[in-house]
């Protein structure tokens, strides 16, 4: 299969590794920065190209990876569905309507177009669901999350006005939301925004919200807290407290274990977590990122789309909720 990564920042370089980590021979790579196509020939062995167009002409490929910033994936993904290629997208921030669009060109016999659901792979949320599915809590009531990490610690060999996380529309706070709401959703269901506070309130000289303080509440008269931010320093905050009828659950990434007590064990009960294998300069492990994408490459292989674990529909529903608490801020 021959793979083309449009985009060769932080997040295409890795899509290589993983596509290589994956045994996949054939990839070429399209950015229209010399440094960044310079890096990734020399670095991955690998062809690259300036534009779309001509890598679409010299390379012929199978399928696409969308690593570009999160404004311009719909026109990939819109040009993937029009030559009938299948594609994969990184995390979307904007463009619900766009997406509910190219859902519906493509519910009925249209290539494959996967949105990225990283989180889902780790395995500290992997855990939470498994035990929550488990009943090992009783009937989930209330959750609170609190996740951040200081927004030049991101790209820190970049300064972070060059990078699209410092934009109001594509903020790295903003951006963390629908990142994070993907695997939240998975486990508790489709939630009803309630409340949101945000603003700019740490050293960050960039024009963007730095935290996010919201309110959802999902089936169930399930209730959550939420915390995202840009701010967390030296080190990032992944915390999720879960609350049930006969327990609780928490994940802790400081921890690095999922940890739960319930009325038969009353202690707690403990589960360490992989930690895997970070490349340099990289703060997560490589080791979702390749699952996501044996998913990804195995439904493509064998045209059959459910394989692969989210979709448009899934993306633009909680794009939905994140312009619903935009608008219920204050």
């Amino acid at each position: 299969m021959k793979l083309l990564v449009i985009g060769l920042g932080s997040m295409g370089k890795r899509r290589i590794r993983n596509l290589k980590a994956l045994g996949v021979t054939q990839v070429a790579g399209v950015d229209p920065r010399a440094d960044r196509r310079s890096e990734s020939a020399t670095t991955y062995s690998l062809s690259t190209f300036a534009g779309v167009d001509e890598a679409l002409k010299a390379f012929s490929p199978d399928a696409l990876i969308i690593s570009t910033p999160p404004d311009r994936h719909m026109d990939y993904a819109f040009l993937a569905c029009r030559l009938r290629v299948p594609c994969f997208i990184e995390a979307s921030v904007v463009d619900a309507e766009k997406i509910l669009e190219l859902h519906k060109l493509t519910a009925e016999g249209g290539p494959l177009i996967a949105p990225s659901c990283t989180m889902r792979y780790f395995p500290g949320p992997r855990k939470v669901k498994e035990l929550i599915a488990a009943g090992t809590i009783g009937k989930v009531a209330n959750f609170n999350y609190h996740t951040g990490q200081y927004l030049k610690d991101w790209h820190p060999w970049e300064a972070i006005e060059d990078f699209y996380v410092s934009k109001r529309a594509t903020g790295g706070c903003r951006e963390i939301i629908p990142f994070e709401l993907t695997w939240l959703n998975d486990i508790f269901g489709e939630p009803e925004p309630v409340a949101c506070l945000r603003d700019r309130i740490g050293d960050l000289e960039v024009d963007i919200d730095d935290i996010y303080h919201f309110w959802l509440r999902y089936p169930g008269k399930v209730t959550a807290s939420i915390t995202v931010e840009v701010l967390s320093r030296p080190v990032a905050t992944r915390e999720l407290r879960v609350l049930g009828a006969r327990g609780q659950i928490v994940f802790s990434a400081d921890d690095n274990a999922v940890r739960v007590s319930s009325l038969q064990s009353r202690g707690w009960t403990r589960y360490e977590l992989a930690r895997g294998q970070a490349e340099a300069g990289y703060i997560n492990p490589e080791e979702p990122y390749i699952a996501e994408l044996r998913d990804f490459l195995e439904a493509v292989r064998s045209r059959t789309p459910s394989v692969f674990p989210n979709s448009l529909l899934d993306d633009y529903r909680v794009l939905t909720t994140l312009n619903a608490l935009d608008q219920k801020s204050v």
